[in-house]
Order: structure tokens, then C-alpha cells, then sequence
């Protein structure tokens, strides 16, 4: 087994033993033993339970950038890749809707699941063609991750095969974002008042 496929196979463990157990008792260890899986290897790829789901954020963004809408309007590409990172988290929706329900009992891993996503949105957003970088790219960041948290609020309570509740989320919220920028784009300090042309002074008579 490759370290790519053990990292993949103990990832699908945890979530498979957070579904099942909840998240409290799911470590690397754990998971490797609900998986057979060797510990010493698992004690070398995952230090701690936040390296699985940072793993796990790699793999839903690895996911979504694969064959992204790469024509079109900017709000249709960052549609299509919000709803491809929401297929892969559906393919273990059971473990993801435990890790969600743990998160308010574990303030520390909260916060780092937070900032996994503030880096996941910045791939998304570059995946979709959008810029990033810099402070501008910050601010968009935590747009787009205003949008995917109210997406996933959607998500969790979303039992269709289809997934439509979810998509129609994503859609408004993405139009509001939309609204919202455009908005910001035309608000601006107003133009300033050209200066009158200097007088020439009358020649002495």
C-alpha cells in the first residue's frame, strides 16, 4: 500500500468510525485499528486528529478542482466547483454530520477546521479563476466561505438525491455575494471637482 492510499483508507476510517462512534473517540490510532491499518505508519502520516481532516479538506478540494467549469460567467464556475466539493462530502455524509455535531464540544478543533477552510476557499476561488492573492483575495476569501457555510447549513438538513435545497442555497447565496460586490465595486469617494484654470495676470500699464 502506498502512503497515498493509506492516507485515503485511514481518512475513510475516521469518518466511517465518527459516523458510527462519534467523533470523541476517534483518533489516528483509532481509526488505523478500526481499519487494520499499521500504526506506525499512521503515527508518521497523522500526528493528530486535525491532520485527518486536513487530509480530508485536501482530498474534497482535490475533488472539486478535478474537471472544474473552467468557460463562463465567474458566479457559474464558483457554482459548479461549491457543488462538486458538496458531492464529495455527500459520498460520507454520515461522518461529516457527526464531525458537525462535535464541533461546538471541541472549540480547538473547530478553529482549526476554520482556518482549513479559510485555505480550501482561497483553492477554490483560483480553481474558478479568481484572483486570491493579497488582501483583496482575504476579503474574498471569507466571502466565499460566508457562502459555503451557508451552503453547508443547507446541506446537513438536505435528504434529496439530488441535492437541490443545497443548490438552490449555493445559487442565493452566490447571488447575494454577487449583489453585494457589485455594490462595493460602484461605491467610491466621489470624483473631485476640477480646478479652476490660473488667471493670468493683467501686464503692468
Amino acid at each position: 500500500m502506498t502512503e497515498q492510499e493509506f492516507t485515503t483508507a485511514l481518512v475513510d476510517a475516521a469518518f466511517a468510525l465518527g459516523a458510527q462512534s462519534g467523533w470523541s473517540r476517534v483518533s489516528p490510532a483509532a481509526a488505523a485499528r478500526h481499519a487494520g491499518l499499521d500504526l506506525t505508519m499512521a503515527r508518521k502520516l497523522f500526528p493528530c486528529t486535525g491532520t485527518i481532516l486536513k487530509q480530508f479538506g485536501r482530498q474534497a478540494d482535490y475533488f472539486a478542482l478535478t474537471g472544474a467549469a473552467q468557460d463562463g460567467p465567474t458566479r457559474d464556475r464558483m457554482f459548479d466547483i461549491l457543488l462538486r466539493r458538496f458531492d464529495y462530502l455527500q459520498s460520507r455524509r454520515a461522518g461529516v454530520l457527526a464531525l458537525m455535531r462535535h464541533l461546538p464540544a471541541c472549540p480547538p478543533l473547530a478553529v482549526a477546521l476554520a482556518e482549513m477552510n479559510i485555505a480550501s476557499m482561497g483553492w477554490l476561488l483560483e480553481g474558478a479563476g479568481v484572483d486570491a492573492t493579497g488582501l483583496a483575495g482575504a476579503v474574498k476569501k471569507r466571502g466565499l466561505l460566508a457562502v459555503w457555510l451557508y451552503g453547508l447549513r443547507a446541506w446537513a438538513e438536505d435528504e434529496s438525491a439530488d441535492l437541490t435545497a443545497t443548490m438552490a442555497a449555493v445559487d442565493g447565496a452566490l447571488a447575494r455575494a454577487e449583489r453585494l460586490v457589485s455594490r462595493f465595486g460602484r461605491a467610491g469617494p466621489a470624483p473631485a471637482e476640477p480646478e479652476p484654470p490660473l488667471q493670468e495676470e493683467a501686464p503692468p500699464a
